[in-house]
């Protein structure tokens, strides 16, 4: 049976039409199963585990990116795969990365079951499926104690699983999601022509590096904040999902 997790954001009743048209189209398409509402007060753990125990084929995270990280952080190991269905523009670009551009495309996704297995990364003990960000000041790279990295110019640092549209890289260099690497982009500019040209990049392929930073939090998936430092390593291929034709690997 497939699980839909709604998000406690949805109970807010502007959404009420939205999602009664996402029902209708998943019953249409024969995808019926058991909705699970999230609230402040329900732990999503507990609620997936349940689930689990019960014999889902399928673990839907409806929502945002939030929503997929708190799932794959239930989820990860199990072999039930993982499906999204967005809603809304904002923290959504996990999804677009997987192929699912909007909620009606999600639907004809998960009909479809297109099934890849992704590595997850980890930071301390939270998986993340898409990337870590932190500001370039105060943060020292340890580049799994053979040297450090650090920079005093302004800029963002990413470590990616998932390329997004935070950062492009030089067209020769793929970011793949399920071989055992993550990839560590460090940015830095000195104008507002950064985000057009991103002339100071530099990329780095990795396995486990540690983040110090006193200043600033580190942000996993666009959504969670951790605090440095933190030790970021990679799992390979230790999440199942449903993915789209047009995914960007």
């Amino acid at each position: 049976m497939n699980i839909f997790i709604y998000d406690s954001f949805l109970n807010q009743k502007k959404y009420d039409r939205l999602l009664a048209r996402l029902e209708t189209r998943i019953t249409d398409l024969g995808l019926n199963g058991r909705i699970s509402r999230l609230s402040p007060t329900r732990n999503v753990q507990e609620t997936i585990n349940n689930e689990l125990k019960r014999g889902a084929s399928a673990i839907i995270a409806v929502g945002n990116n939030k929503t997929i990280n708190q799932t794959i952080n239930s989820l990860a190991g199990s072999q039930v795969p993982l499906g999204i269905i967005p809603i809304g523009q904002d923290n959504n670009d996990i999804a677009a990365s997987l192929g699912i551009e909007s909620m009606e495309a999600a639907c004809d996704v998960l009909a479809a079951r297109l099934l890849a297995k992704l590595d997850l990364g980890l930071a301390n003990q939270t998986y993340f499926l898409s990337n870590v960000r932190v500001n370039n000041q105060g943060t020292v790279i340890d580049m799994n104690k053979n040297y450090t990295i650090e920079t005093a110019e302004k800029g963002l640092i990413y470590i990616f699983n998932l390329i997004g549209q935070q950062v492009k890289p030089p067209p020769q260099v793929k970011f793949i999601p399920d071989d055992g690497f993550l990839e560590l982009v460090i940015n830095t500019y000195g104008n507002k022509k950064f985000f057009a040209k991103q002339e100071h990049q530099s990329i780095f392929k990795i396995k486990k590096i540690t983040i110090h930073n006193l200043k600033h939090q580190l942000i996993l998936d666009g959504s969670i904040s951790l605090n440095a430092p933190a030790e970021i390593t990679v799992i390979k291929k230790h999440l199942n999902i449903i993915v789209g034709k047009n995914r960007n690997f």
